[in-house]
């Protein structure tokens, strides 16, 4: 059973590097931020070949504190975009911005308030916490929603300092944070294990590391999404499930910064949390999106109110032709991703 598997995988490699002869098409895909774990599936694709084999000679553009690729696709200096989640894809319809949404690579949104171990039992009670260490733009997003779903009151806002001294120094106070990162920090400056409470376990059905490309290279040139989609899905599966070491050197290579023990330790968080691979992920293949999904993290924006009804037009952000077609799915199971 494992030859066939694998014997399918290289026929499916070698299906997507078919139609290409000659040079390897040049792709340049930029990030939201510095490089780091949660990028990795896109790291192992290039240090493994899986991009090569698909015909593309791939380069990864980090964003950072002072880089901002997002003007950078619309203008057609870079081919593809790792943006956040969906509020941007609604932003960029909402405003006309020529892109859309070909795929979903975390199935579950890392964005998430931590608490000290055993202040709140339930994430019900976290709307009595007398303090909310929360950034301004999270106000105007998802404590919008949290607000509307969930009894959250600003009264609860501190402003977010981007350190962790005054939550460790209140042990009743929340914080925002991202659950594959956070939770390590925490453990480091505080030596306690947090409570994570991952917002999309409660309802923030936001799909999230999602790539866009411009709507006139979907268009035009489809083959060239299917391959970069389809290889980055194949990275994704390798980078979880089997030997990410050369990926790895290549993030501490683009962010020297980044040490390590914290790359295993993020690593470790994505598959215990399934930020990739759960739900739809487990049958339809990493980046899997369902249009009714989309709409009903819509409907919770509006009710939030972020946005107002027929601002956005749902049919424009997002596109499910070039993913839910099972790529990678017999890999992980060859891997031994426990399905």
């Amino acid at each position: 059973m494992r030859t066939t598997i694998h014997h399918l995988f290289i026929a499916g490699l070698l299906a997507l590097a078919a139609p290409l002869a000659g040079a390897a098409d040049k792709v340049v895909f930029g990030t939201n931020w510095k490089a780091q774990a949660a990028h990795g599936g896109f790291y192992q694709a290039i240090a493994d070949g899986t991009y090569a084999k698909a015909g593309l000679d791939v380069t990864i553009r980090p964003g950072g504190p002072q880089v901002n690729n997002r003007p950078l696709l619309p203008a057609g200096r870079i081919d593809f975009l790792m943006t956040g989640n969906l509020l941007h894809s609604f932003d960029n319809v909402k405003n006309g911005v020529p892109v859309v949404v070909v795929a979903a690579m975390f199935q579950k949104d890392p964005q998430a308030l931590f608490s000290h171990p055993g202040a709140y039992r339930t994430f019900a009670e976290l709307n009595t916490a007398p303090v909310a260490w929360i950034a301004k733009d999270a106000q105007f997003s998802w404590w919008a929603w949290l607000k509307a779903e969930h009894g959250f009151r600003d009264e609860q806002l501190r402003p977010y300092a981007y350190n962790l001294g005054p939550f460790l120094a209140n042990k009743r106070s929340i914080q925002q944070g991202y659950a594959v990162e956070e939770p390590i920090s925490i453990r480091s400056q505080g030596g306690f294990e947090p409570q994570t409470w991952l917002l999309a376990d409660h309802g923030y059905s936001t799909y999230s590391t999602t790539i866009e490309a411009r709507v006139e290279t979907v268009q035009k040139n489809p083959a060239l999404v299917k391959r970069f989609v389809e290889a980055s899905i194949i990275g994704w599966v390798n980078y979880l499930h089997g030997d990410r070491s050369k990926a790895d050197a290549l993030i501490r290579r683009d962010n020297p910064d980044m040490p390590q023990a914290t790359i295993d330790a993020s690593a470790a968080l994505m598959k215990q949390l399934g930020i990739v691979d759960s739900g739809d992920a487990q049958t339809l293949g990493i980046g899997a999106m369902r249009p009714e999904r989309i709409a009903d993290f819509h409907a919770k924006m509006l009710r939030a109110g972020l946005y107002k009804p027929g601002e956005v037009d749902l049919s424009k952000v997002a596109t499910t032709a070039f993913v839910n077609q099972g790529v990678g799915v017999a890999l992980a199971r060859q891997l031994g991703a426990g399905r």
